[in-house]
């Protein structure tokens, strides 16, 4: 499972100009992917790093300071690009296996108190965000 989290001082995703996920305050933006052989374990393991990262103002996280999480479906974390002038999408979940741990990720997250926005799996998106820093980390698991 592979994710970008960037600090943000808002964030917002739009589908079909309806908007169906959004923090306006300071808090993490969460670029989410996983791979074709992710397990439940490790979609937990994603939601405590995420959760207690300590990479929000004065090293507080979201778990210290309360701050908000937009997490948004991003299979094209693994894409494959090393060949060729098309990624590759054979690391990426399936769709349906990819639903499942994605939801598991987010719903880990609200058991441990976190205030979280998603996107909408699948959907075409718009994503908008104003980075804080700009801060931006890689978290693999």
């Amino acid at each position: 499972m592979r994710a970008v989290a960037a600090r943000v001082t808002e964030a917002s995703v739009t589908v079909e100009g309806e908007v169906v996920g959004a923090i306006e305050e300071p808090g993490l933006l969460v670029l989410l992917g996983v791979h074709v052989s992710d397990s439940e374990d490790k979609a937990v393991t994603m939601a405590r790093k995420l959760h207690e990262l300590r990479i929000l103002r004065d090293e507080e996280s979201c778990a210290t300071s309360g701050a908000p999480l937009l997490v948004v479906s991003q299979f094209t974390l693994y894409g494959d690009t090393r060949k060729g002038r098309r990624p590759s999408w054979t690391q990426a979940a399936r769709p349906d296996d990819a639903l499942a741990l994605f939801d598991r990720v987010v719903a880990e997250l609200r058991e441990r108190g976190a205030r979280v926005a998603t996107g909408k799996f699948g959907a075409m998106m718009a994503v908008r965000s104003v980075n804080d820093g700009p801060f931006t980390v890689l978290v693999e698991v």
